[in-house]
């Protein structure tokens, strides 16, 4: 197969016309020659640091828009299914993915749990590590979340990094705000990258030790418009809806963005090429002899259209076409709850006579990721402390599903719904059934709804409800991309008439119990102050 264009080379920062000779999926020669072509061939783009969950799509149903978009190679986290199903839930992914043309490439989990003060439905231990580690098709240590554990030594943390070393892969890390000595044990240890900078000054303390900027461009998080992408080494998304990843795009959109914004379109196809194949040690990122023929032709440095995919070697998207149809498998019920009765997500008093009582919250404001710990007075009757809708201090609950049936009770600021609930089994990173509402009976519907549904996301109101079934672990559909989409689109705006304005209300909520993002977040063990790394009473004083 010979391909003649204007190539990009990533190395010299040149475009210039030749002719690339592919045999068996494997560029064999790249030979510059006299001509005028319309096309512009670049390198195969490679998302680098992702979870592919979050896009409520496995990673088959994933490959039929991201390829679409110049996707060629993606570096995939599987931390959300493995928190649900440990090994049993890795092996879907990597099972799912051989159904693609899409390069899947995978980090094992090293947060399984991501702490101790939740419960998940399963642990990733330093022999599963090494067996997984063993693979070729395992890249790295995954994100390395618990960095209070790395600070302090902790030896099964420990012994996992040592695994990772001794197989010579990265180590992928997530230290968010972590910095000064703390910083230098975490990274004295051979934590490598970083993709959760916040402030142009953590980007240049982390950078000038050494770590590998990811800046992250995801549907929940966007770093590009917050501070230096200059000083980034690779750009990933973390994350991504499927709405997004249908109409705004995937490595495509962050390029246009980035360049958009001011970032050298070379250096911005290098962040998305060369860079993240070199730091993973995969065998593609340039135009060049000896590497896996992934080439996309585009229309320009500016829009970065795409128009045609080629992956090793074989033609996979041309004229609006896709050349490949996803059919995922099924998986077994992993939502093990009892129906909850309205008593159960009561929070009380110690004194049934009390009349007030002064209680924390979590605070939303504008990051989905970050919460604040703030205060309420808040009506208490009958020893059961009241939500105050007009505050906008709604109730949360986190309820275990994996068989324990423990929950816990608290209140949230931010969400803005005058009357309802909203309930999804997407909560990080243990992923039991999270839920905010207006009152006890809301909520209950709604929780009840995900048990019996065996996992999705439901809204319920005064006017119905609105539904979205995610059997496959509580995470995904097996639907197609454009299900997926309009049962979104429908939840969001049944949600907005409930008087929640906000973006993505389920993706806050999924993060409202993220033990690993200050400040204050809910496990299905209690409200836990991050910072502290404790948990915290919900009522402060009773009045």
């Amino acid at each position: 197969m010979i391909i003649k264009g204007n190539i990009l080379n990533v190395f010299t920062d040149e475009i210039y016309p030749a002719e690339v000779k592919i045999n068996k999926g494997i560029i064999e020669s790249v030979k510059e020659v006299n001509g005028e072509f319309d096309s512009l061939i670049v390198p195969g783009f490679i998302d680098s640091h992702i979870h592919i969950e979050s896009s409520m799509l496995t990673p088959s149903r994933f490959a039929e828009l991201a390829l679409k978009q110049g996707t060629t190679s993606v570096v995939a986290d599987p931390h959300e299914i493995a928190n649900v199903m440990g090994v049993e839930g890795i092996e879907y992914m990597i099972n799912d993915s051989h159904k693609s043309p899409l390069n899947y490439f995978f980090t094992v989990p090293s947060c399984v749990p991501s702490t101790k003060f939740e419960t998940s439905g399963a642990t990733i231990d330093s022999k599963i590590i090494d067996d997984f580690l063993s693979q070729d098709e395992f890249v790295a240590l995954g994100e390395v979340m618990n960095y209070e554990d790395v600070i302090n030594k902790n030896p099964e943390i420990m012994a996992k990094i040592d695994i990772a070393k001794k197989y010579n892969k990265p180590i992928d890390g997530h230290a968010p705000l972590l910095s000064g000595s703390r910083l230098e044990q975490y990274i004295k240890t051979g934590i490598s990258t970083d993709h959760e900078c916040s402030t142009p000054q953590e980007v240049m303390e982390k950078k000038r030790a050494g770590m590998k900027i990811m800046i992250r461009e995801g549907s929940f998080s966007s770093d590009i418009d917050h501070f230096m992408y200059n000083n980034g080494d690779i750009i990933v998304n973390d994350d991504i809806s499927a709405y997004d990843l249908l109409n705004r795009g995937h490595m495509n959109h962050c390029l246009r963005k980035a360049v958009d914004l001011g970032l050298d379109p070379f250096k911005a196809i290098r962040m998305v090429t060369l860079n993240p194949a070199q730091h993973y040690n995969l065998n593609r990122g340039s135009i060049s002899v000896g590497k896996a023929a992934d080439l996309v032709f585009i229309d320009n440095l500016t829009n970065f259209n795409v128009n045609k995919v080629i992956i090793n070697g074989n033609v996979i998207y041309k004229k609006e076409k896709l050349l490949y149809k996803a059919n995922p498998s099924p998986i077994r019920n992993t939502i093990f709850a009892n129906q909850k009765v309205p008593e159960d997500f009561n929070v009380c008093t110690k004194d049934p006579k009390s009349k007030c009582a002064i209680v924390n919250v979590i605070n939303y404001k504008k990051d989905p990721l970050i919460t604040q710990k703030t205060t309420a007075k808040l009506n208490v009757n009958n020893g059961v402390v009241i939500p105050s809708v007009y505050n906008d201090i709604l109730k949360i609950s986190n309820i275990e599903r994996y068989n324990g049936n423990t929950i816990s009770n608290g209140f949230i600021k931010g969400f803005g719904i005058k009357n309802g609930a909203i309930a999804s089994t997407v909560s990080h990173d243990s992923h039991n059934i999270i839920v905010v509402g207006t009152n006890n009976d809301y909520m209950t519907q709604a929780v009840n709804f995900l048990i019996k549904n065996k996992g999705g996301l439901v809204a319920i109101s005064n006017q119905g409800h609105a539904e979205l079934t995610l059997p496959i672990a509580g995470l995904m559909s097996d639907k197609s991309p454009y299900n997926i989409i309009k049962s979104s689109e429908y939840l969001n705006k049944f949600i907005k008439n409930m008087g929640c304005n906000l973006e993505s209300p389920f993706m806050v909520l999924s993060f409202a119990a993220l033990l690993v993002i200050p400040e204050l977040k809910m496990s299905n063990q209690g409200l836990f102050d991050v910072n502290q790394n404790k948990f915290i009473d919900v009522i402060e004083k009773e009045i």
